[in-house]
């Protein structure tokens, strides 16, 4: 073993099926292999700013792998948007004898670990977001569980809806992405798949649900949460905006069954599952993945190669610049829902 030095870790943004696994094997692995003492960041970038943490020994991660959630907390909260931010957390980092930070988020999260690393702050990035919308990496940890998740409740939506001759429209997650609504879209049979990533024609989605009453059959219309009709807006829930700028999605679901509703005739519902996506116990895929991220980032900083995430390529885990990683997000190519909608109607 080295000698021993403390390392700080922390998660932002939303929770995420798989926080856990990582925390788990970054403490594992840096107290067991490299003799370093790790220190956990409570509430995402708010627990350096205000000094809040929490030790991260053996036995604080011993029953953690399958735990949905983040025993560390987590939170919105954007440094660069506070007083002296940067400042605040260099000066906590060195109070708590800190030499370096793991962060654990998504765009949000590691766009601020790109700018602190910038700045001089000795960062390590993992990729999480069940979104699974950050470039550079193949997959990230969480996605697996949020289509998951979507796929057994559009399975149990469709049996309602046959039952009572309607149509089912299920809003998912997906502000800039659509990648759970196609990929559980594909996976539960859904008659219409809408995304982010190009306006739909409310006319195109009634003409499909026709098309599947006439053959005496419920239709499913899975949709993001940011998909836009045409000459139409976001739906939100409230105008405000979070530190990151984003404001609160959600009611597309809902706009869309009373569309097809009045112009159909037919009874249409709406199901949001809302946060159920990323609540709960992650799969055997993600426990796997973040897993494998913790690992890996621990090495990164071990060797002192900041500035970097770790990412899935193929079935390798390899790293990256965070200036890349956070660069632009990863949207789902329009050819993917032209290629869906052979099995649309």
């Amino acid at each position: 073993m080295v000698a021993t030095e403390r390392v700080g870790v922390l998660t932002g943004g939303g929770d995420c099926p798989g926080l856990n696994a990582v925390i788990r094997a970054v403490t594992r692995k840096g107290i067991e292999v490299y003799g370093k003492e790790i220190v956990g960041f409570r509430s995402g970038w708010r627990g350096p700013l205000e000094g809040l943490t929490m030790p991260l020994g053996l036995d604080e991660v011993e029953r953690i792998l399958d735990r949905g959630g983040t025993i560390l907390g987590s939170s919105r909260t954007n440094p660069y948007k506070e007083a002296d931010g940067v400042e605040r957390i260099k000066s906590t980092l060195e109070e708590q004898g800190i030499e370096a930070l793991i962060a654990i988020g998504g765009e949000d999260t590691l766009g601020v670990a790109h700018g602190l690393s910038g700045e001089g702050v000795p960062v390590v990035g993992v990729p999480k977001t069940i979104d699974n919308d950050l470039d550079a990496t193949d997959y990230t940890f969480g996605f697996d569980t949020a289509v998951h998740i979507a796929t057994e409740a559009i399975d149990r939506l469709r049996t309602t809806a046959e039952s009572h001759h309607r149509a089912l429209v299920v809003e998912v997650m997906g502000r800039h992405a659509g990648w759970i609504a196609l990929h559980s879209g594909l996976a539960g049979g859904a008659n219409v798949i809408l995304g982010p990533e190009q306006r739909f024609s409310v006319d195109w989605v009634c003409d499909w649900v026709l098309r599947r009453f006439e053959r005496q059959y419920a239709p499913i219309i899975v949709v993001a949460e940011g998909a836009v009709p045409e000459g139409g807006s976001e739906v939100l829930q409230t105008g405000e905006r979070d530190s990151f700028g984003h404001v609160r999605l959600g009611g597309v679901g809902t706009w869309l069954a009373e569309e097809i509703s009045q112009r159909t005739g037919n009874e249409s519902r709406a199901v949001v599952l809302g946060h159920t996506q990323r609540g709960g116990t992650p799969t055997a895929y993600d426990r796997v993945l973040a897993t494998r991220f913790g690992l890996h980032a621990v090495d990164a900083l071990a060797e002192g190669d900041f500035g970097k995430m770790v990412a899935l390529r193929g079935t390798e885990i390899v790293r990256v610049s965070l200036e890349e990683a956070t660069a632009e997000l990863k949207t789902v190519p329009v050819r993917r829902y032209t290629e869906a909608q052979a099995l649309f109607g």
